[in-house]
């Protein structure tokens, strides 16, 4: 992921001008990145050191969306509606 593309998202799920690391934010971040990563791992099955990074990533951002549905639930729908996760 480029600079450019990083700062669309972070603009696209910012709560407030300059926020980088509200809980939408860094899921939409984690999201983009996962995105990336899994469509590697198909071209390349027997990457291990990627598939350890990219589950550590996905366990990453379980917890943050865990920590957003804990603290607001229609935030979290909102998300994950936007996001196009399955939660």
């Amino acid at each position: 992921m480029d600079k450019e593309e990083k700062t669309q998202i972070i603009e696209k799920y910012a709560q407030h001008e300059g926020d980088t690391g509200s809980t939408e934010v860094q899921v939409a971040v984690l999201t983009e990145r996962i995105n990336q990563l899994t469509g590697h791992m198909v071209a390349n099955r027997h990457d291990y050191h990627t598939q350890c990074g990219l589950l550590k990533l996905v366990g990453r951002r379980r917890r943050l969306l865990a920590y957003l549905m804990g603290e607001d639930v229609a935030r979290y729908r909102n998300l994950i509606k936007q996001l196009g996760l399955r939660k």
